[in-house]
This record gives structure tokens, C-alpha cells and sequence, in this order.
């Protein structure tokens, strides 16, 4: 985009914000207008818009500083940086140990991204499944991110799905999710039986953070000719282990 084509009043905010952010103690309307070099009246509204959206906020001396909403933007980003880091070793243990395919997702609405994924044949990342959408209600993944909320969040979060019939087993309805739910709180693991597809299974557990809230959830997958059924219990164990650990990694504390 040359300069022509761009926003001004973005690029006059984005002029504010960095120069706040090499000044932790704040600056005042006059200051800011002079680094970013506007008019104080352009900068003092701007200065309102993003202050009444929490990107900056007011101190007692009257200074102007980032705001928590933007710290927690951007902290959301490096999170999943330092999830995916951490993640890795643990995917390739998956891969290694089992055979089987490692995926570690977060939740996007009503639906799971992956953010990494580890194949079996050759424990390295298949960026063409990176960033890929999936249905929530027939992942595994998305089972453990959505078991994290309550009965009546669940049904304003899944309020626009269509619960879509992949197969004989899929979940067809928000009674039928609400009662996988109640499964997956009680185990601490979810399964998805061929429900997306036929001839293929997946185990996944939910991944917390300091806070004990889950942020992701990490996976392992396979065809039934080799994840059979005789396997689920021991994946499913394996896999809260896993999960468990990269917790701790995340800070998390039972």
C-alpha cells in the first residue's frame, strides 16, 4: 500500500501508540502531539478514541500511557508464540512415540485453527495444514477448548452451528454436544470416533495456563487400521500427561 492509499487518522493513531510505548510513565496531550508531530487538537482526539477503547489510558498525573486492552492484544500474540515454542517437543514425543499425527489448536469462535502440527511419517510441521479451520463439535481438539465453558456460554457460542453430519457418528445437535461435554469435564479428554470422517480417530486434551483456564489443546490422530480401539485408553492417558506438562511449561498449577 503506498502512502497515498493508506488511512491517515490510523496512521496518526499508530504515530501516538509508538510513541507511548518507549515511554512507560506516560506523556501528556502537548508531548504526544509534538513526537507524533500533529496538531494538539488532532491528537487530543485521537488520544479520547483510544483511551475510551482502554488502547491508552489516563494516569493520576494527568499523562497519557498504553492501555491494558492493547497489553492484552499483544500479549494474547506472544502467548502463542511461546505456546507454539513450547509445544513443539512435546508433538514430536507424540509423533515419535506413537505413530500417530500431533496437532495443537486453539479455539476460533466455533471452530479449532491449528497452530502446529507434527505428521508421523516424517516429525515435521505440514505447513499446509498450519492455520487450517475445522468444526469444534466433531474435533477433539475443539471438544477439550469448548469444555471449558459453561452450559448456557456453550449456547451462545454455538448459536450459529449448523452441526453438519460428516458421518453416521457426528453430533447432530446442541443437546447431543451438551452431553459430550459433560463426558469430556469428567475425563479430561475428548474423542473424536470417525465423527469428521470415516476411518479416522482422534484423541485430544486441553492445555491451561496460569490462570487454569484452557487456551489450546493438543492431540493425537491416526487411521482406525492404526489407531484401533484397543488404544484409546492408553492414548487418552498419554495424552493428559502431555498435556499436563506442557500446562506446567504454561504455569499452570493444580
Amino acid at each position: 500500500m503506498s502512502v497515498s492509499e493508506s488511512v491517515q487518522s490510523v496512521d496518526r493513531a499508530l504515530d501516538i501508540i509508538e510513541a507511548l510505548a518507549v515511554e512507560p510513565e506516560g506523556l501528556g496531550v502537548t508531548e504526544i502531539a509534538e513526537r507524533a508531530g500533529l496538531h494538539k487538537s488532532t491528537a487530543h482526539r485521537l488520544i479520547s478514541t483510544l483511551a475510551a477503547r482502554s488502547y491508552l489510558e489516563k494516569t493520576d498525573a494527568g499523562t497519557y500511557r498504553i492501555g491494558l486492552k492493547l497489553i492484552s492484544a499483544v500479549s494474547c500474540y506472544i502467548n502463542s508464540l511461546e505456546l507454539q515454542t513450547e509445544a513443539r517437543p512435546y508433538l514430536a514425543r507424540i509423533t515419535g512415540e506413537l505413530g500417530l499425527t500431533a496437532h495443537l489448536g486453539v479455539l476460533d469462535g466455533d471452530q479449532v485453527v491449528y497452530i502446529e502440527k507434527m505428521d508421523v511419517i516424517s516429525s515435521v510441521k505440514l505447513y499446509s495444514q498450519i492455520g487450517l479451520h475445522v468444526h469444534a463439535y466433531c474435533s477433539s481438539l475443539g471438544k477439550c477448548l469448548l469444555s471449558n465453558y459453561s452450559k448456557e456460554d456453550l449456547e451462545t457460542r454455538m448459536a450459529n452451528c449448523s452441526f453438519i453430519k460428516f458421518t453416521e457418528k457426528t453430533i447432530s445437535s446442541m443437546d447431543e454436544f451438551q452431553e459430550e461435554m459433560k463426558k469430556v469435564r469428567i475425563q479430561g479428554w475428548a474423542i473424536d470416533d470417525e465423527e469428521s470422517e470415516n476411518g479416522h480417530r482422534c484423541i485430544g486434551a486441553p492445555i491451561y495456563d496460569y490462570r487454569g483456564d484452557i487456551i489450546a489443546s493438543i492431540s493425537a490422530s491416526g487411521t482406525t487400521s492404526i489407531f484401533t480401539a484397543a488404544r484409546i485408553q492408553q492414548v487418552a492417558g498419554y495424552l493428559k500427561d502431555i498435556a499436563a506438562q506442557l500446562s506446567g511449561d504454561m504455569g499452570y498449577s493444580e
